[in-house]
C-alpha cells in the first residue's frame, strides 16, 4: 500500500534508542524520509554496524545494559546533545518503560510509540486484562485478584479446573510462569513463580489462569493515531517457540478462518481504544484446537517480526510510527487493509543446535547474507569481520520470505537458508533448515509445543532433512574437476607428468563411497552416480562460497545451493542444514584408501569439557576430591547466563585444566577424572 507523503516537518532527527538489527532497521527508514539519525553505543558497540549507519552516534556506557541501554538520563542527554527531537526504541531495553516516556515528554522530546498512559495500563498483565474484560476482549478463566499464599493458590487452581499455568504479573519471555497438573505441582509452582517474579521483575505478583492444551499463538497487529483511528493489520502466527521464545513467525495463519480474523481484529481494536493507543502495537492471543480465541497481553511496541506484517500488506510500520508521533492522521480505513501473499520469518541465532542451543560467541569470519530481493528480506545489524558479544541477545538477523502462498514460501526460505553463509562461530541455521522441512511445520499443525513434542531428546543430525548424497556427490566431483582444470594449466609441470583432468571418481563422504562419471556438456558436466543420472549447469568458480546450479533429472528440473568449503583435500558441503565432508579421488587412489589404517579419535570421556565459549566462574572441585553424579563441577557465564556443570557419574578429579576466571573456548579442556 503505496503513500506519496512528505515526512513529517516536525521530526528532524530521530535517536535511536536500541542496537543491533532494529536499530539499523529503524534508520533505513529514517533516511528513506529524509529525516537524520543519532545512534547509542556502550564500549561493546563502539564497531557495530548501526554505529556506522547513524549521521552521529554518543557513547552512553559500559558493555552491560543496565550501565548503558538501560540508562534513561544518558539517553536523553545524548538526546540534548545532538538536537534529537525524537526517540525511537525499538523493542525491548526501554521500548515499554513508562518511565522513558515520561522522562523525553519532560525534556521535550517526542516518543515513538504510545503515550505512558498505555505503556503503564498494557504492561502490568494483571492491570491488562482487566482493561481487556471491559473492553469486551474474550478472557481466559482465572483469577487476578492478590494470591496470599500457595493454599490459596490450590483452591484457586482446583476452581478453574487442572491444568492451570501460574504466570507473573510484571513477567515476559517466559520467567515467573510454571505449568501445573495438581495441588503439589501449584504449591510448588506457587513459591518459584513468585520467587523468580521478585528477583527478575521486583514484583512479586503472580496470577492463575486455565491452561489452554494444544495452544497456538497468534497475534494481531494494531495500528492508531492520536485522532482516536485504529485499524488491525491482518494476524501472524507465532506457535514454534522454544522455552516460550519465537523461533518462526508467519503471516497470515494457516489456521484462521476469514470470520475469526475479522472477530480477533475487532476485539484487539477496541482493545486499542479503551486505552487511547497511538502507534503500533500488538495484541496477543492464544487459540485452542475449536479456533476459540482469548487474550493473552498487549505488546505496546514494535514487534521483532513486524517484516512479515509487512511484507503481506506493502506498509512500512516504522514510517507510520514516526507519522503518527508527528501527529499525522492514518492515511487509510480498515477496509482499506488487504492481504496479499505469504511472509515468513526465522529468527538467525549465534546458537548450537547441536549442543541444546548454548549460546556462541565470536567473530563473524565469513558473513555473506542471501539475496535479497521480492522474495527475500534479511533484517541484520552485522557485516563480515563483527562480533557477536555475550552481552546482548545472540541474534544474528531475521530472514524473511515472500511467496504466493504458503508452499511457495517455504520453498524460498529453504534457498534462502542454503544461501546463508556463516563461518566463525555456531548458528542455528540447520535447525530452521530442519524446521522447514519436518511434515507436521510443513501441513501447518502447528502449537506451542511443537518444538518440545517434536524434538524431545534434543535435536541432532539426524532430524534434518533426507539428504541427497548422490546429488551432493556429483556437486563434489563437479567442484574437484573444476580445480583439476585449473591446475592443469599450471606451468613448469614435468613433461608427461602434468595434472590431467579426469572423468571418474570416486566420492568418499563418511563411510560411503559414490562412483561418479561426469561428461562436459555446455554449462556444465552430465553426472552418472551409480544407476542415476541428471545434469549440472553452474558458472561456479573458484573461491566462490555458494555453488549455484540447475539440475535437470529425467523427470524435472530444479535450483540448487550448496555451500563449499574448502578442507585439507576435500570439500565440507552445506546443503539442506546438513553437513558432508568428501574427499574425491581417483578410482586408483579410493582403492589404495581402503587400506590405509583408521585413526581412532581420541577418548575425551575423561574430561569435562567447556561446551561453550565463556568466563569459567568458578571450579567447585579440587584435584583428588571424590564427587558423585549430579554434583555441580564448575559454572561457564555466556550471553548473561550461567549454566552449572555437573557430574554424569562418580569419579575422584585427577586434575585441574583451568581456573576460575579464564576465558575458555568451546571443548576446552578444565578438568580431568581419575581412571577410565
Amino acid at each position: 500500500m503505496a503513500q506519496a507523503w512528505e515526512y513529517p516537518a516536525v521530526i528532524k532527527k530521530i535517536l535511536v534508542a536500541n542496537r543491533g538489527e532494529i536499530a539499523c532497521r529503524v534508520m533505513r527508514t529514517a533516511k528513506k524520509m529524509g529525516i537524520a539519525t543519532v545512534a547509542v553505543y556502550s564500549d561493546a558497540d563502539k564497531d557495530a554496524q548501526h554505529v556506522k549507519m547513524a549521521d552521529e552516534a554518543v557513547h552512553i556506557g559500559p558493555p552491560q545494559s543496565a550501565q548503558s541501554y538501560l540508562q534513561i538520563e544518558r539517553i536523553v542527554e545524548a538526546c540534548k546533545k545532538t538536537g534529537a527531537d525524537a526517540v525511537h526504541p525499538g523493542y525491548g531495553f526501554l521500548s515499554e518503560k513508562r518511565e522513558f516516556q515520561e522522562a523525553l515528554a519532560r525534556a521535550g522530546i517526542i516518543f515513538i510509540g504510545p503515550d505512558a498512559e498505555a505503556i503503564f495500563a498494557m504492561g502490568d498483565k494483571i492491570e491488562s486484562k482487566k482493561l481487556a474484560k471491559q473492553a469486551g476482549v474474550v478472557q481466559v478463566p482465572g483469577y487476578l485478584g492478590v494470591i496470599k499464599d500457595a493454599e490459596e493458590a490450590v483452591k484457586i487452581a482446583k476452581e478453574i479446573g487442572y491444568p492451570v499455568m501460574i504466570k507473573a504479573s510484571a513477567g515476559g519471555g517466559g520467567k515467573g510462569m510454571r505449568l501445573s497438573w495438581n495441588d503439589q505441582e501449584t504449591r510448588e509452582g506457587f513459591v518459584s513463580a513468585t520467587n523468580e517474579a521478585k528477583s527478575s521483575f521486583a514484583d512479586d505478583r503472580v496470577f492463575i489462569e486455565k491452561f489452554i492444551e494444544h495452544p497456538r499463538h497468534i497475534e494481531i497487529q494494531v495500528l492508531g493515531d492520536s485522532h482516536g483511528n485504529v485499524v488491525y493489520l491482518g494476524e501472524r502466527e507465532c506457535s514454534i517457540q522454544r522455552r516460550h521464545q519465537k523461533v518462526i513467525e508467519e503471516a497470515p495463519s494457516p489456521f484462521l478462518t476469514p470470520d475469526v480474523r475479522k472477530a480477533m481484529g475487532e476485539q484487539a481494536v477496541a482493545l486499542a481504544k479503551a486505552v487511547k493507543y497511538k502507534s503500533a502495537g500488538t495484541v496477543e492471543f492464544i487459540v485452542d484446537v475449536n479456533r476459540n480465541f482469548y487474550f493473552l497481553e498487549m505488546n505496546t511496541r514494535l514487534q521483532v517480526e513486524h517484516p512479515v506484517t509487512e511484507l503481506i500488506t506493502g506498509l512500512d510500520l516504522v514510517e507510520l510510527m514516526i507519522r503518527v508521533a508527528a501527529g499525522e492522521k492514518l492515511p487509510f480505513t480498515q477496509k482499506d487493509i488487504t492481504l496479499t501473499g505469504w511472509a515468513m520469518e526465522a529468527r538467525v541465532y549465534a546458537e548450537d543446535p547441536y549442543r541444546n542451543f548454548l549460546p556462541s560467541i565470536g567473530r563473524l569470519t565469513r558473513y555473506q547474507e542471501p539475496k535479497q530481493g521480492e522474495h527475500v528480506r534479511v533484517d541484520s545489524g552485522v557485516a563480515e569481520g563483527g562480533e557477536i558479544s555475550l552481552y546482548y541477545d545472540p541474534m544474528i538477523a531475521k530472514l524473511c520470505s515472500y511467496g504466493a502462498d504458503r508452499k511457495e514460501a517455504i520453498a524460498h526460505m529453504r534457498e534462502a537458508l542454503d544461501e546463508y553463509y556463516i563461518r566463525g562461530l555456531n548458528h542455528n541455521i540447520p535447525f530452521l533448515a530442519a524446521l522447514m522441512g519436518h511434515p507436521r511445520f510443513v501441513k501447518g499443525e502447528l502449537s506451542t509445543g511443537f518444538i518440545a513434542e517434536e524434538y524431545k531428546n534434543g535435536f541432532s543430525a539426524a532430524d534434518l532433512p533426507p539428504a541427497e548424497p548422490a546429488l551432493l556427490a556429483a556437486v563434489a566431483a563437479f567442484v574437484h574437476r573444476r580445480h583439476l582444470e585449473r591446475e592443469a594449466t599450471l606451468s613448469g609441470q614435468l613433461q608427461g607428468r602434468g595434472v590431467v583432468p579426469g572423468s571418474e571418481f570416486v566420492v568418499r563422504a563418511g563411510e560411503s563411497s559414490h562412483p561418479v562419471h561426469l561428461t562436459p556438456e555446455e554449462g556444465g558436466f552430465a553426472a552418472a552416480v551409480g544407476q542415476k543420472k541428471f545434469s549440472i549447469r553452474s558458472d561456479w568458480q573458484i573461491g566462490q562460497p555458494l555453488f549455484r546450479g540447475e539440475v535437470k533429472g529425467a523427470k524435472d528440473k530444479k535450483s540448487l545451493v550448496v555451500q563449499i568449503d574448502r578442507v585439507g583435500i576435500g570439500y565440507r558441503l552445506f546443503h539442506a542444514g546438513g553437513q558432508v565432508d568428501a574427499k574425491v579421488m581417483s578410482p586408483r587412489a579410493a582403492e589404495l584408501a581402503q587400506l590405509m589404517p583408521k585413526k581412532v579419535p581420541p577418548d575425551l570421556s575423561k574430561y569435562l569439557l567447556s561446551p561453550m565459549p565463556g568466563l569459567l566462574v568458578t571450579v567447585a572441585v579440587q584435584e583428588g576430591q571424590e564427587v558423585k553424579a549430579g554434583e555441580v563441577l564448575a559454572v561457564v557465564e555466556a550471553m548473561k547466563m550461567e549454566n552449572s556443570l555437573r557430574a554424569e557419574r562418580d569419579g575422584k578429579i585427577a586434575k585441574l585444566h583451568a581456573a576460575a576466571g579464564e576465558s575458555l573456548a568451546v571443548d576446552q579442556k578444565i578438568l580431568e577424572f581419575a581412571g577410565s
